[in-house]
């Protein structure tokens, strides 16, 4: 027996008169993912495929965050210029912001005045013994601590915490399976992922209790390609919820496993859930000479975007604040800069659904501030606030 993720569809109730009929849920909640979570073996797993409501079916894979590199102290949040947030006429007011991530101090400074709603996925609790949900929330909505600026949409006034990684760091991608769908039927519009699949973990794990390492490696490669298309399925589902307003915009850091200082060619790819479909997968930037910014050494390439990922400063737990480095970091600053967006298109009368976001966010992402650039490693360039 093993533990397994199962996407199931939810079928829209008929239409009469306008109407849902009675006895149906309405349309719009009929239109979110359910994921349940099942101890199966092989057979029942293969059985749960030919289910026609089952959309996707895949064994359980651990999770990590995206652990933050060394960075050097900071006295200012750098990014929130480099992304043009400091003089843009936004807030990110009006939109609903979920961070899948190891929690939150809710009772920090930086959140007052934000409607905070937790979940917790883990088995550990809510709250963040990591800090790193907290870093990450304070980049993307976090109000001024201590007079310094730390948060690209300070206007944002309502949050979804979901805690899909335990107080050791880690989960499973059951529970960031079962954090998207409840991110979605919440209404969240952006949804930040700062965390990512332990794939050479997983074949270590099976390794060690006993599997000769080219089993291990087929059963995790297996497992891997179930999970993408897991998420794959997942966000299928969620694009076409868009006309029930049910589209978020899911912003996902890139990874910290590259090495350019060791060898230029030392770039990995990024893996899931920034590699999956309609994903915002995004790599991390810092300052250079000119005014100018360069790719992170650790950051992994084939992203979407570009953010601010060196030395940021941010919300740490119990009121103060810290600077860390990594796409973790590079990840809320796009996911900011999305909540700008979606009210600078509020704003104008035009629908904030995920795909006019998206839109915007690629069309006005910058190339030429990019010192020695290169596409493999930006995607389309630094985001840039509306």
């Amino acid at each position: 027996m093993a533990q397994y993720a199962v996407l199931r569809r939810t079928v829209a109730a008929p239409r009469i008169g306008g109407r849902a009929a009675i006895g149906f849920a309405p349309a719009a909640a009929a239109t979110a993912p359910l994921v349940d979570v099942h101890d199966l073996n092989r057979a029942e797993a293969a059985d749960a495929v030919r289910d026609p409501d089952v959309v996707a079916v895949t064994p359980a894979m651990p999770t990590r965050l995206i652990a933050p590199l060394p960075a050097a102290a900071a006295a200012q949040a750098w990014g929130i210029e480099a992304v043009g947030a400091g003089v843009s006429a936004f807030s990110g007011a009006g939109c609903k912001v979920a961070v899948l991530d190891t929690g939150i101090d809710a009772g920090h400074p930086a959140f007052a005045g934000v409607d905070i709603t937790q979940e917790d996925f883990s088995g550990d609790g809510n709250g963040d013994v990591q800090g790193h949900g907290t870093h990450c929330a304070g980049t993307i909505f976090g109000r001024d601590v201590g007079g310094v600026r730390i948060g690209v949409a300070r206007g944002v006034g309502e949050a979804l915490i979901g805690k899909v990684l335990g107080d050791a760091g880690g989960g499973d991608s059951p529970m960031l399976f079962r954090g998207i769908e409840w991110a979605i039927r919440e209404g969240a519009d952006i949804i930040s992922m700062s965390l990512g699949f332990d794939f050479p973990g997983f074949v270590a794990r099976l390794i060690d209790d006993g599997w000769p390492p080219e089993l291990a490696t087929s059963v995790g490669l297996e497992a891997y390609r179930g999970n993408l298309r897991m998420f794959d399925a997942l966000m299928g589902m969620a694009q076409a919820g868009a006309p029930f307003d049910r589209d978020p915009v899911v912003v996902a850091a890139s990874g910290n496993e590259s090495r350019r200082g060791l060898d230029p060619t030392f770039r990995i790819a990024a893996s899931i859930p920034a590699a999956a479909f309609n994903m915002v997968s995004v790599a991390a930037v810092g300052p250079a000479a000119a005014g100018k910014f360069a790719v992170a050494d650790f950051s992994n390439s084939m992203p979407v975007l570009a953010g601010p990922g060196v030395d940021i400063l941010s919300a740490a737990p119990g009121g103060s604040t810290a600077t860390m480095s990594g796409t973790s970091m590079a990840c809320p600053h796009v996911a900011g800069v999305a909540a700008l967006w979606a009210e600078f298109l509020t704003a104008n009368g035009l629908r904030a659904g995920g795909a006019s976001i998206q839109a915007r966010l690629r069309a006005t992402s910058r190339t030429g501030v990019i010192a020695d650039m290169d596409e493999a490693d930006i995607g389309a360039g630094l985001v840039t606030a509306p």
